[in-house]
């Protein structure tokens, strides 16, 4: 090796340790929930932190067997926000172990 060269089974060492924090991570998301609101809470919506959507609330209220297209509008309306709080939440535990590197790559949350 060269003088003042990488250290190969340093950057070994460092590979290893991200693998490990980034598996960590991947668990705390996949078990963390995340809520999304539609219509100042009369549909809720719970995801997994990875996005996964884990069940829909709807306040008798939002019922109206005249309108259920504002219905499935609200429904949609609070998944969406519900998979942008996945993301935020998969940012902050992602963000630090890979500074950016996960942009473009079609890792979730990225």
């Amino acid at each position: 090796m060269r003088a003042g060269g990488p250290n190969l089974q340093q950057l070994m060492k460092q590979a290893q340790k991200m693998q490990r924090q980034m598996a960590a991570a991947q668990e705390e998301l996949a078990a963390a929930e995340v809520t999304g609101t539609a219509g100042g809470g009369l549909v809720t919506v719970t995801l997994s932190g990875s996005g996964e959507v884990k069940a829909v609330t709807i306040d008798p209220k939002a019922v109206d067997p005249e309108d259920v297209e504002t219905l499935e509008d609200l429904v949609l309306a609070a998944i969406r926000n519900g998979q942008e709080a996945a993301q935020r939440l998969a940012e902050e535990k992602f963000g630090p172990l890979t500074g950016g590197l996960g942009a473009g790559l079609g890792l979730p949350g990225f």
